[in-house]
């Protein structure tokens, strides 16, 4: 058994209550590798006895998974009407010549992954781009190039810090 094997058995175990909820699993898988490789839906498939099929189909199904390696920051930019009418697809176009990537396609260096979105539901504070869980609103095309220093390799953003009230 190879490393790729033990790990997904591990995740699989991990959810043992939850043999089938394939949507758990893929996420853990995707989460410990950037992506879902298809060794490790193949390992999936034969632990759980799923047809490969139904795995590989729910994985092109949900927009969270990937067949590809991602970068290690996802940047998504929202092209819904709000965002397109304020400058949404101007602001695609500075990041993809400042990543010199389309969407869908990832920096050479693992760094940046570029995507679109129809919509991500907070039009007032458009146009919205979203790097990893960080979302920037009111993004500006001068912006653009201070939101990926915040990213680029060595730098790391501050981390929003979420107060727990004790009773």
């Amino acid at each position: 058994m190879n490393a790729m094997q033990e790990q997904i058995r591990s995740i699989i175990h991990k959810h043992e209550g939850l043999k089938k909820n394939l949507i758990a699993i893929l996420l853990d898988i995707q989460s410990e590798n950037a992506y879902l490789p298809p060794e490790a839906l193949r390992t999936v498939a034969s632990e759980l006895a799923v047809p490969l099929i139904d795995i590989v189909g729910l994985a092109t199904f949900y927009r969270a998974f990937s067949l590809k390696p991602r970068g290690r920051h996802l940047v998504t930019v929202c092209l819904g009407t709000a965002c397109h009418v304020r400058g949404g697809p101007k602001i695609l176009s500075e990041f993809e010549k400042r990543l010199a990537v389309e969407p869908g396609e990832t920096t050479p260096d693992k760094q940046f992954t570029l995507e679109t979105v129809a919509c991500l539901g907070c039009c007032a504070i458009g146009p919205v781009v979203v790097v990893d869980r960080d979302y920037y609103g009111h993004t500006t095309i001068q912006r653009v190039n201070t939101i990926l220093k915040k990213y680029q390799r060595g730098n790391k953003p501050k981390a929003t810090k979420r107060v727990a009230k004790h009773a």
